[in-house]
């Protein structure tokens, strides 16, 4: 699988700016955007964790 080249948190381009605050959000939040192709993903979130599905991509998870 390639690497991400798109914030998942913004879903900009990761070369097109600063993504410092979106990796601290990161910290607390499940991903918002998939990084290989830049779709809205399902997220779940429950007090054991949380699950991020791309429907191309697949299901990322806590």
């Amino acid at each position: 699988m390639t690497s991400d080249v798109y914030c998942d948190r913004c879903g900009e381009e990761l070369r097109a700016g600063d993504h410092a605050a979106c990796q601290a959000a990161r910290a607390l939040e499940p991903p918002r955007y998939c990084g290989h192709c830049r779709r809205r993903m399902v997220v779940q979130v429950t007090p054991l964790g949380w699950t991020a599905r791309c429907v191309e991509h697949g299901t990322t998870s806590s």
